[in-house]
């Protein structure tokens, strides 16, 4: 499974988290980072981010992945959109969680959402 981390880098603790829920190894973990220009259009910056991943149109319907999203909101929603236009769904994502008590602050892999599940729930709720 590939891991595309818009996010902080992961811990080893995290890696091993996410491999326990997905239930198979990271084949594959590409952290580009998600530094965008607050300035700037967000919608190109996005897709340069994406682009940079470097997967071609058929890898990207045809390799499993999971997605750890930028945690600026705007950046998130346009990815979510590029990814989708790219691979024809919505993939799964990392969510993570503040650890109670951890001084400095940490954090662990709360779960991992399958969108496009939470997609077709909603489908049929119209």
């Amino acid at each position: 499974m590939l891991l595309l981390n818009f996010s902080h880098p992961l811990t080893f603790e995290q890696k091993q988290a996410i491999e326990g829920i997905i239930k198979q190894p990271l084949s594959r973990l590409l952290e580009p980072g998600a530094q965008l220009d607050v300035t700037a259009p967000f919608v190109p910056q996005v897709a340069t981010m994406i682009d940079q991943i470097g997967l071609s149109p058929t890898e990207w319907q045809h390799t499993p992945f999971i997605v750890m999203l930028p945690t600026l909101n705007f950046a998130a929603g346009v990815m979510l959109a590029e990814l989708h236009g790219r691979c024809g769904y919505f993939p799964p994502i990392v969510r993570l969680r503040p650890m109670k008590g951890a001084m400095p602050p940490q954090f662990e892999v709360a779960e991992i959402i399958n969108l496009n599940e939470v997609r077709e729930m909603a489908r049929g709720k119209r």
